[in-house]
């Protein structure tokens, strides 16, 4: 079985496959404090408490955007699983061509969300991925990564609201039924949804019209923890995809096995 590890800001997100099956799917908190046999007891005890054997896990790939995890969770995954992982970043095959200024730059959830896109769908994909950053990735017909946006996402304005102002409250991220509040924790929970929604559809509105593509030829995918609540009711025609980007790291895997 192949384990597939996306290391965010804010969560960690990992699953299990079994040939081409996921298994199953775990959220862990990303703590950067923690150590390799903490996250080694945690991943251990999830998958047995799962009635999944870590014994049979073959092979490990590990995406991350959290630098001071990288020693932490490869030093686990060799120690408690006996397997040196997969580390993505743009040197491995991807089936994709980068062209950004600087490929090295390209984050390794984009990568994989990247070519999660190509896989499931196809090229002339917009990828839009809601965590605690907010990103949109395109890959054109010829199955180029053209880049995208990157811009804060919708827990990080809402804690920024909290934090920068004197007397605005911490708040729930939810969906209001009506645009006009009338309490503070209603009309900030109104202006984060509706603001969000509304940015994501004009976003995609002018990627369209700057890249040239008709909404109805053009795969619009989201992904990430956010991506029910602020796509479901978009204009567009969003493929809501939550496992995308362990779906983008079993491929990556199955493209370079041989070479590891």
């Amino acid at each position: 079985m192949l384990l597939v590890i996306d290391v965010g800001n804010t969560n960690i997100t990992w699953g299990v496959y079994k040939g081409d099956e996921l298994v199953n799917d775990f959220r862990t908190s990303t703590v950067k404090t923690r150590t390799s046999d903490e996250y080694g007891l945690i991943f251990m005890n999830t998958l047995t408490h799962a009635n999944i054997d870590p014994q049979d896990i073959d092979n490990v790939i590990i995406s991350s955007v959290v630098p001071n995890l990288m020693y932490t969770l490869p030093s686990m995954i060799i120690k408690y699983f006996k397997k040196r992982p997969i580390i993505v970043d743009n040197s491995l095959e991807l089936g994709m061509n980068i062209k950004y200024d600087n490929p090295k730059e390209v984050g390794a959830d984009r990568i994989v969300n990247a070519v999660g896109a190509l896989k499931s769908y196809g090229p002339q994909s917009i990828i839009i991925d809601i965590g605690t950053a907010m990103t949109f990735c395109i890959i054109d017909k010829d199955k180029n990564y053209l880049g995208g946006l990157i811009m804060p996402g919708i827990r990080i304005s809402a804690e920024a609201l909290f934090m920068m102002t004197s007397k605005l409250p911490k708040i729930e991220i939810i969906a209001p039924e009506k645009v006009i509040q009338s309490n503070t924790v209603g009309a900030m929970q109104s202006g984060l949804y509706y603001g969000f929604q509304t940015m994501i559809d004009g976003i995609i509105e002018k990627l369209l019209k700057e890249l040239g593509w008709e909404a109805d030829e053009t795969y619009l995918i989201s992904t990430g923890g956010f991506s029910t609540m602020l796509t479901s009711e978009s204009k567009y025609n969003i493929i809501i995809n939550k496992y995308l980007t362990l779906e983008g790291l079993k491929e990556i895997y199955n493209m370079n096995s041989e070479i590891f």
